[in-house]
C-alpha cells in the first residue's frame, strides 16, 4: 500500500472542473434501462453502449474517473484495447464497483444489507491487475416508520469500514457510498436525520478500521424530500440542508464529496450541485458521481442504433460540461441551450 499514491489518486478524482461517471450498473439494472429504449441487454449491446460512453470526444475534460461493473472491466473496445486503456487514453481513471448488491437484513426484513465482503481481498488483487485504481461500495438506508433500524445502520457502516480498509490495503482509493433512498413520501427532515445517523456511524467505522481519510472519497445522497412527498422544497433549501449535514459529520481531511444523483433528474442534480458550490468555502471539493443524471440523455439518443452514436456522445458531453460548470458554481440555464449539439 502506497499511501501517497492513494492520496494523489483521490485528489485527481476530485480535480477542479471534473467529476465521476458511474457506469457500474448491474446486469438487472442495465436491462431495465435498455428496456426503456427497446434494446435487448445482450453482452454485445452492453459493450457497444459502454464503448460509446468511454470514447466520447474530450470526455476527459470533464470526467476524472469512471466506475465500472465487473463485466465491463474485463471488456475491450472494437479495436481490441481494454476499456481501462480506452479510459486512460482519455486521461480518465478506471474504477470498479466491488459490492454484490443488497439483500434483506436477517431479522429486519424491511432493512437492506450490502453483501460482497467474502473473498474481497482476492478480488481487489485481481481488479488492481486489470487496471482499476479506485473502488466503490454502496450501502442503502430506507426512510420510514422505525426504519432504518439501529442494527441496519451499524451493520452497513461496519461493512463500509471493512471495504474501505481492504481497498486501501490493495492500493485502491475507496469511494464510500451510504445512500439514503428517496423513493418515499417522507419530507426533508427525516431524510436529514437518517443521513446524519448514517454518516456518524460510517465515520466511526472508518476510524475503527484505520482508514486513511485523506485517501478516500465520500459518495452520499443530497438531503432531499422523498420523490412522492407532497411538500417539495427549493434547490436553495436542499443545498443548505445538505451542506449543514456534511459540515457536521464529514471530516475536513476527506479530499472530496462526490454526490450521487439518486434518481434526481439530470437538471435537478446539476442545479443542486451548482447551488452548493455557489456558496463556496467548503473544506472539501464538492463534486459528482452520477449515473442516470449523466447517462439518461445519451441512452435516449442512442436507442441501440450505430447511426445515433455521435448524437448520444454529444448528449453525454453536454451533461458533463454542465456538471463541470456546477463544480465551480458557474452553471446557468443558458448553458443548457449553448452546450447542445
Amino acid at each position: 500500500m502506497d499511501l501517497r499514491e492513494i492520496q494523489q489518486t483521490a485528489r485527481r478524482l476530485v480535480a477542479s472542473g471534473q467529476g465521476i461517471l458511474a457506469a457500474d450498473e448491474s446486469s438487472p439494472t442495465i436491462e431495465k434501462r435498455f428496456k426503456t429504449i427497446g434494446v435487448p441487454s445482450t453482452e454485445e449491446n452492453r459493450r457497444t453502449y459502454r464503448n460509446l460512453l468511454f470514447t466520447a470526444p474530450q470526455l476527459g475534460n470533464y470526467i476524472s474517473g469512471v466506475i465500472l461493473f465487473d463485466e465491463t472491466l474485463r471488456q475491450a473496445a472494437p479495436d481490441g484495447r481494454p476499456f481501462t486503456e480506452v479510459l486512460k487514453d482519455q486521461g480518465i481513471i478506471p474504477g470498479i464497483k466491488v459490492d454484490k448488491g443488497t439483500k434483506s437484513l436477517a431479522g429486519f426484513p424491511e432493512d437492506k444489507i450490502t453483501e460482497g465482503l467474502d473473498g474481497l481481498r482476492e478480488r481487489f488483487a485481481e481488479y488492481s491487475k486489470l487496471g482499476a485504481q479506485f473502488s466503490k461500495w454502496r450501502a442503502v438506508f430506507t426512510v420510514g416508520t422505525d426504519i432504518p433500524s439501529p442494527n441496519c445502520v451499524a451493520s452497513n457502516a461496519e461493512a463500509l469500514g471493512r471495504f474501505a480498509a481492504l481497498s486501501q490495503e490493495a492500493g485502491l482509493v475507496p469511494i464510500v457510498e451510504p445512500e439514503v433512498l428517496m423513493d418515499d413520501d417522507q419530507p426533508l427532515e427525516p431524510h436529514l436525520a437518517v443521513t446524519e445517523e448514517a454518516l456518524n456511524a460510517v465515520f466511526q467505522a472508518l476510524r475503527r478500521h484505520k482508514v486513511q481519510l485523506e485517501g478516500m472519497l465520500l459518495k452520499p445522497n443530497m438531503v432531499v424530500p422523498g420523490k412522492n412527498c407532497p411538500r417539495q422544497v427549493s434547490n436553495e433549501q436542499i443545498a443548505d440542508a445538505t451542506l449543514a449535514c456534511m459540515l457536521r459529520h464529514v471530516p475536513a481531511a476527506v479530499p472530496g464529496i462526490v454526490f450521487l444523483s439518486g434518481g434526481q433528474s439530470d437538471l435537478a442534480a446539476t442545479e443542486r450541485l451548482n447551488e452548493m458550490n455557489r456558496r463556496g468555502n467548503a473544506p472539501w471539493q464538492l463534486s459528482f458521481s452520477y449515473g442516470r443524471a449523466l447517462q439518461a440523455p445519451a441512452l435516449s439518443a442512442w436507442k441501440g442504433r450505430a447511426a445515433n452514436i455521435p448524437a448520444a456522445q454529444a448528449a453525454l458531453q453536454h451533461r458533463a460540461r454542465c456538471n463541470s460548470a456546477a463544480r465551480s458554481g458557474k452553471y446557468t440555464s443558458e448553458l443548457e441551450i449553448g452546450n447542445r449539439g
